[in-house]
């Protein structure tokens, strides 16, 4: 064994799989993996900086590792992913604490850095060009930090989009998808580790393929996924609403093993707030995709993102969100306050709005989205629904799981009542009694008494 190594993936979950194939390059290296930062001697942090939050608790949490050079046996710290990618000019001035630093292109490179910090050598950087193309083989080696029964596929690295407010494509570059061969042999792997459910990510997945096939092969791509034997449900997150392709809504609505689940980020719904955001939809494109998903799909969970206060969003424009909110009646939805990022044409734009409207603007949709979900829930009760067991509450024989329409750490519950042990990663059937604002409480309805 060369040393031990401890982990912290910040962000999201394309960062968590990039942390899963450095950790397994490490173990292939001989590094062991440990839970206990004060027993690590190389310590890695995978940061985020997509907004103001996520760049502040980067900086919080790489303060906090190197309190571990003193008071553990920490001899190297090393920072990976979006901040050092973002600020590598200045990094060591402003964190001398940090003794390496790989860019979003490099995470391929932990195991050398790792190798030179116990050489002796630090305040060094691993910089690569971040629009080279994706390395298949990285994903064969992959430590899954999910729980056993479900992984991220992250099928693409980059953006070609150019929102004004995002700084994703300086940090990430341009998209580049993976073969369809090597996730489908990702895939085979992961089944064989007992993985039941895939969540396929990327930064733009509707687009999938187009790089390397000339078109969109999503669709190709979905149905290759669920002819791997093993896995039970496919999830798709970040598909862009102007660039699905009416091929993959077929694939979903005629393949069982694909969830009628798709998460569709379409940050806001006013023409005007969307032009000045650099999307490429619309609110009459938004509104036809959705009813394109419902027509081929009409039990389909359909789960979004918004922004509020984006620069110079009047009182009207923000009436036309809720408007269209209130209409589209989406399933699942989250609103995230704009944030002001140094380095994108938003953050130069005149009538930047004041934090508190911000936060106000992002209650009032939350309550509207509150309602509308109480009422979907609700809708629910008197079902029997297939659910995920995911883990056992602490009261007897109470345990907690998820549907096909929800997925992991973002949307709702079902909490269950089950006379037999439930076990993590099982599928059980469950008869829905209540519903609360998001989440559904039933009982587990057995084999010799299931009814329709």
């Amino acid at each position: 064994m060369k040393g031990t190594v401890a982990f912290t993936s910040l962000g999201c979950d394309k960062n968590r799989v990039d942390s899963e194939v450095m950790l397994g390059l490490l173990q292939e290296r001989g590094y062991q993996a440990v839970a206990d930062e004060a027993e690590a001697d190389i310590i890695v942090v995978n940061t985020c900086c997509f907004i103001r939050d996520a760049l502040e608790e980067s900086i919080e949490t790489i303060l906090e590792m190197a309190k571990y050079k003193t008071e553990g046996k920490c001899k190297g710290l090393i920072v990976a992913g979006c901040l050092g990618q973002r600020y590598e000019a200045e990094f060591f001035e402003e964190i001398p604490e940090v003794d390496a630093i790989l860019g979003t292109a490099a995470y391929e490179e932990v195991a050398d850095a790792a190798d030179r910090i116990l050489g002796g050598e630090h305040t060094f950087k691993c910089l690569e060009d971040i629009d080279k193309p994706m390395k298949d083989e990285n994903g064969k080696l992959r430590v899954l930090s999910t729980a056993p029964y479900f992984a991220y596929l992250k099928i693409s690295e980059g953006c070609d989009n150019r929102c004004t407010y995002c700084v994703i494509p300086k940090m990430r570059g341009k998209h580049r998808s993976r073969t369809m061969e090597s996730l489908v042999e990702e895939a085979e792997i992961l089944a064989k580790q007992g993985v039941k459910e895939l969540v396929i990510v990327a930064q733009d997945t509707s687009i999938y393929g187009r790089d390397l096939y000339g078109e969109p092969k999503l669709h190709e791509l979905l149905e290759k996924l669920a002819a791997v034997e093993g896995i039970q449900w496919i999830r798709l997150l970040y598909c862009y609403p102007e660039t699905l392709t009416q091929e993959t809504i077929d694939v979903m609505a005629k393949n069982e093993k694909i969830c009628h689940y798709i998460d569709m980020p379409i940050q806001h719904g006013c023409d005007t707030v969307l032009k000045r955001m650099g999307r490429k939809s619309s609110q009459e494109l938004i509104r036809q995709t959705v009813k394109k998903l419902r027509d081929a799909m009409p039990d389909i969970a359909i789960r979004t993102t918004l922004i509020v206060g984006f620069p110079g969003e009047t009182e009207e424009e923000f009436a036309d969100l809720q408007k269209f909110v209130e209409e589209m009646r989406f399933d699942r939805l989250g609103v995230f306050c704009y944030s002001q990022e140094e380095g994108t044409p938003a953050a130069k734009m005149e009538n930047q709005i004041d934090d508190e409207v911000k936060e106000e603007r992002q209650r009032i949709i939350m309550d509207i989205q509150k309602n509308i979900a109480a009422s979907l829930c609700q809708q629910e009760v008197g079902k029997t629904l297939e659910v995920l067991v995911e883990g056992k509450l602490p009261e007897e024989n109470v345990y907690c799981g998820r549907t096909r329409w929800d997925a992991p750490d973002i949307d709702g519950m079902v909490f269950f009542h089950a006379e037999e042990e439930a076990y993590s990663g099982d599928f059980v059937s469950v008869k829905i009694k209540e519903a609360g604002d998001y989440d559904l409480m039933g009982d587990v309805v057995y084999a010799d008494e299931f009814t329709e």
